[in-house]
């Protein structure tokens, strides 16, 4: 089964696929979360910065003593597992791509994370089958993970979610199912970074779709929002598997007046803005081929304003067109996986910085509006 039958068969079991109220799901398996060792999302932060001129600064960013929000994030597919489901075993994929994607969020929030059951790399490329029960068993322990945070750990805390790739279509359904049709956890929500997942709007619209009360985030302070998109260097093709409506999450619903959401990281409200890409040292094609990686003594390097982006719309596609500036030696993101796929697998890093300082601006402005 291709990603883009797994996609579907996922967005048309979606509606059925509730948790069950009895048995008592097990208690999670917390790859992150406060107090845990080790814990890959509070991993050395140590950064490199590179200029285009060649010049290095070298910073070590803290992780917050004491941040106002919880981050809850939901990891891509990574499981190289030969079952349709992954087990709650952490593996080092796991702690990997939680490194790269969800430690630097440290500095600004709490990062829980939970294994959870998701469609293996085999499920998803189709060299194993895929039933309509092993994508309610992905959700389902991705929700029963969320309800043992709130109930146990959060105590009417700020909520940013942060997922990619599955783990975005995950929250998206969680988004869709829990906190949306939830006054009380809507209040709660400072923001939802669900990046490559394909949350739609109604053409011209930042609401509907997707979400019937969570919006699109269009200022830096404002919060109970979304920010998504799916990173492309040019317009994505038709059969593209991000930008268009027809695949992922909402994909069984084909509804005509649909687009794909883009929301630009580097500048909510629209237009061309710079990107902060921000890449573990030695992640090189895992994460996103940056060409000839150079050699840095901290935990990450980062390549500020390599890149501008923007939201384009054109052709029944949405898209964060990513476009290196000229004449800069930097390394640059090529799409690795062909132009269906896009950036896709740099989808977080290309923008890392950010995305954490939105984050860490949204924070003050929940705090600020909850006092």
């Amino acid at each position: 089964m291709a990603i883009g039958v797994a996609c579907s068969l996922w967005a048309a079991t979606g509606p059925a696929i509730a948790s069950a109220a009895e048995p008592a799901p097990p208690a999670t398996v917390w790859l992150c979360r406060p107090g845990v060792s080790p814990d890959p999302c509070v991993a050395p932060l140590s950064t490199t910065e590179i200029a285009a001129n060649g010049s290095r600064r070298t910073s070590t960013p803290r992780v917050a003593p004491h941040p106002a929000v919880d981050c809850f994030y939901v990891y891509p597919t990574v499981s190289r597992e030969q079952t349709a489901n992954a087990d709650l075993s952490i593996q080092p994929a796991e702690t990997a791509v939680a490194v790269a994607q969800a430690s630097q969020f440290s500095r600004v929030c709490r990062v829980w994370a939970p294994m959870y059951r998701q469609l293996t790399l085999a499920a998803i490329s189709g060299g194993v089958q895929v039933t309509p029960a092993d994508v309610a068993l992905a959700y389902d322990s991705v929700r029963s993970a969320f309800e043992e945070h709130l109930a146990r750990d959060n105590h009417g805390r700020g909520i940013v979610f942060l997922g990619h790739s599955q783990g975005a279509m995950m929250l998206i359904r969680l988004l869709q199912q829990v906190v949306d049709p939830s006054p009380r956890l809507r209040r709660l929500l400072v923001s939802a970074i669900v990046l490559g997942g394909n949350v739609t709007v109604p053409v011209g619209r930042t609401v509907g779709g997707s979400f019937r009360h969570i919006p699109a985030c269009r200022t830096p302070t404002q919060v109970g929002c979304v920010i998504a998109y799916s990173s492309f260097r040019r317009q994505p093709p038709a059969d593209a598997l991000f930008g268009r409506v027809g695949v992922g999450i909402d994909a069984v619903a084909g509804r005509p007046g649909l687009q794909v959401l883009c929301v630009d990281p580097g500048a909510l409200g629209g237009g061309w803005a710079t990107l902060d890409p921000e890449f573990p040292q030695g992640s090189g094609a895992a994460f996103g081929e940056v060409g000839p990686e150079p050699s840095a003594t901290t935990a990450w390097v980062s390549f500020p304003g390599r890149y501008r982006a923007r939201c384009q719309s054109e052709n029944g596609a949405s898209w964060l067109e990513v476009v290196p500036r000229p004449d800069d030696p930097r390394p640059v993101l090529t799409q690795v996986l062909g132009p269906r796929w896009g950036l896709h697998l740099a989808d977080v890093n290309v923008a890392l910085g950010n995305l954490v300082a939105a984050v860490g601006t949204e924070a003050r402005a929940w705090a600020a509006s909850s006092r």
